[in-house]
């Protein structure tokens, strides 16, 4: 049975849309987009309140609601694991990783690898592959999501409306930045709690309460006399129609097909470590913080809300088991693909029928209007980082010379390009079997991200780990991966009342067990090479480990005495071109005398107005933003109509009559001080704000263990 949309429906949704537009605009018209931090880190000007917000629902897109609930029912509490395991992981982001990234100073991950270990190779690496898993899965499993809750709940054509979804996302982040994305995010978050809570209540109440809800998801068979009689079946066997006996339990026995509790704690934790930790679409938006105590803020806000899924969408999915069990729980592949259109089983449709069954007129809007949400939320963040990690990573580093403008096009012109392979991908979507769709987007997951968590649990925690161990190490663990991802798709799992034949290796090993060694031999590969190995030199561990980050000391001195080299060398060197007094009235004989402040006044910086030297725009030296109090600012954009004052032009003459390229090099020396200074800035927490971030880490990480405890006892 297809919804079709009423007036009030119809309004609802073309409100949301109408709001989600108007804020995206908003932010284009108010934030500074056009530079590179102000369009890819939001100027990291964020409040903790809209980052968390941000984060929580770049976390829930519409996969969720249609994968987390249909496991929900199909197998019970036991994927609600991953949303406490998220809770606690992301606090390890915000008191462990986010602290080095910010003293760091980068902007990406894969920057983060390159400046942690040196050269470029370990940076494409990361970078290909968070690209590749960001458009052949993430993409994928949302448009699915999107495009089956849409078909299931309205009966629109499938084709169009996710064009239609994909092209609004694309122009909202294309213009507006990770401004846009965040404060879109934030309306998208309260949209999504209220439709999703709303929807708990009233199958709770329809249910008769949480612990009836336990009972009788236990008794929730279909009817397989009726469905013989209903369904033209010409197969009457069965198979999986029974609840699982141990499904109201999280953690489960270590030879569980669903979540067997030491793959789960050794091999599934590691692998989340890089979503929620090493991750662009997360990572990216923490960076975007005031300071760190807004990142931390952030992080226990997402950490209290990751508590929501196991009730708001995980309970709604077994009560739609209970209440439809002939249709979510279909009896074998030709029922299955009578009800739903796949042969793998109609769990997916859980929380779409749901929705269609329970909601009244008016709400079925707001719940259209949170799926949408969802959907665009997780699309938005994929384009957002994507085209930042293409625009930084890749691009940057085969045109070195690019300007802050051409970056700017050059991510634009990326989401674009992801949008056509987005809806190029979309009818090889509707062909693939939802139900096993999603199941193999876990495994990919599991089989090529252990070993990027091993790299940067290593780069951020052993000073010792080089290049060499870090790339040999990661390579290990990745071929190893792609092999056993490839023997995944070959030999498939058979239909439910088909015999395995499969080798035993593949059918009886657990993907997360396969995670556990993926990820312990790329850190042993990694700990031997690093030994057998120089070790990493001092500037590369300076700044990027974990206990660099109580070490607040600038290499100001060094950085300084650098600076004065290269400036008394361009002085020398125009001496010599021009056997001429060199400018201030100094002689070649008195060059050895001068001092450092004689230097600074011999190199005048020309804008009074930026504490960073300003120099006219070359495209030997790509512009990129200087950080002046958290905020981006353009290099080298003054007009050079503006200085009209004869003495500046004869300043302008003598330096490109010098080749003082070496300028350039000022500006950098100087940037990396400032830059590493705003870096500190953010870093600095008072006691009191400390003491109130570190309870509320306490309180949210009892919640998670207790969850867990409570739920798998």
């Amino acid at each position: 049975m297809r919804a079709s949309l009423e007036t009030a429906d119809i309004a609802i949704v073309a409100l949301y849309f109408v709001l989600v537009m108007c804020i995206g605009f908003f932010a284009m018209w108010k934030y500074n987009r056009s530079t590179v931090s102000g369009y890819f880190l939001a100027g990291r000007s964020m409040t903790w309140v809209a980052i968390g917000a941000s984060l929580f629902v770049s976390n829930i897109g519409s996969e969720h609601f249609i994968g987390l609930a249909g496991s929900g029912a199909a197998s019970g509490f036991a994927v609600g694991a991953w949303e406490f395991n998220a809770l606690m992981l992301l606090q390890l982001l915000g008191w462990v990783f986010v602290p080095v990234y910010i003293r760091s100073g980068v902007y990406t991950m894969p920057e983060y690898l390159s400046k942690r270990f040196g050269g470029h190779r370990i940076q494409i690496y990361f970078a290909a592959l968070s690209l590749i898993l960001y458009i052949f899965t993430k993409l994928s499993v949302d448009l699915y999501s999107g495009a089956l809750f849409i078909q299931e709940s309205l009966g629109w054509n499938l084709y169009l409306s996710v064009i239609l979804l994909i092209g609004m996302t694309a122009l909202l982040t294309v213009t507006g930045g990770l401004v846009a994305v965040i404060y879109t995010d934030t309306l998208q978050a309260l949209l999504m709690i209220i439709g999703a809570l709303t929807l708990m209540i009233i199958s709770i109440t329809e249910v008769g309460g949480f612990e009836e809800v336990k009972r009788r998801y236990m008794l929730a068979s279909p009817n397989i006399t009726s469905i013989l009689l209903t369904y033209n079946i010409s197969n009457t066997n069965s198979c999986n129609v029974d609840p699982k006996p141990d499904a109201l339990k999280m953690l489960r026995e270590p030879t569980d097909e669903d979540i067997p509790w030491p793959g789960f704690l050794l091999g599934q934790t590691p692998a989340s470590v890089w979503y929620w930790c090493a991750d662009q679409v997360i990572v990216q938006r923490v960076l975007a913080a005031k300071n760190i105590a807004h990142a931390k803020g952030s992080t226990l806000m997402a950490g209290f809300l990751k508590l929501l899924p196991m009730f708001i969408i995980v309970v709604p999915g077994m009560i739609s088991r209970i209440l439809f069990a002939d249709d979510i729980a279909c009896i074998n592949p030709e029922h299955c693909f009578q009800v739903c259109g796949s042969r793998a089983g109609c769990s997916n449709i859980a929380y779409p029928r749901l929705v269609m069954k329970l909601v009244p007129v008016g709400l079925r809007g707001l719940m259209m209007a949170v799926m949408i949400a969802a959907l665009m939320s997780d699309l938005d963040s994929i384009f957002n980082s994507a085209s930042t990690i293409f625009t930084l990573d890749v691009y940057k580093l085969i045109r070195k010379s690019a300007t802050s403008r051409e970056l700017m096009i050059v991510g634009r012109v990326f989401v674009a390009f992801m949008v056509v392979i987005s809806i190029a991908w979309v009818p090889i979507i509707v062909e693939m079997q939802g139900g096993q769709m999603y199941l193999y987007i876990q495994e990919v997951a599991d089989y090529l991200t252990p070993p990027v968590a091993a790299l940067f649990l290593m780069g951020i925690f052993w000073k010792r780990c080089n290049e060499q161990g870090a790339f040999y190490g990661g390579m290990a663990g990745f071929v190893l991966g792609a092999i056993r991802l490839i023997l995944a798709f070959i030999y498939r799992a058979p239909e439910c009342n088909q015999p395995d034949t499969r080798p035993s290796f593949i059918k009886n090993i657990h993907y997360m067990y396969v995670a556990t060694a993926l990820f312990w031999i790329t850190g042993i590969v990694t700990f031997v090479v690093s030994l057998l190995t120089p070790p990493p030199t001092k500037e590369q561990v300076r700044t990027t480990t974990f206990w660099a980050v109580k070490n607040r000391n600038i290499k100001e001195n060094a950085a300084k005495g650098e600076l004065y080299k290269v400036q008394e060398k361009s002085i020398l060197k125009c001496n010599e071109n021009t056997n001429h007094i060199i400018p201030n009235g100094k002689s070649e004989e008195n060059i050895k005398n001068i001092k450092p402040e004689d230097i600074n006044l011999l190199v005048t910086c020309r804008d009074d107005s930026n504490p960073v030297i300003s120099v006219s725009h070359s495209e030997v030296e790509t512009p990129v933003d200087c950080y002046s109090n958290g905020q981006a600012a353009l290099m080298g954009e003054k007009k050079h109509e503006e200085e009209t004052d004869d003495r500046e032009r004869h300043l302008k003459f003598i330096d490109w009559f010098c080749g003082f390229k070496s300028k350039n090099m000022n500006k950098r020396a100087v940037r990396e001080i400032e830059q590493e200074t705003v870096c500190l800035q953010m870093l600095e927490e008072t006691p009191k704000v400390k003491l109130l971030l570190n309870t509320g880490l306490v309180c949210v990480c009892s919640l998670g263990i207790f969850m867990f405890v409570y739920f798998s006892l």
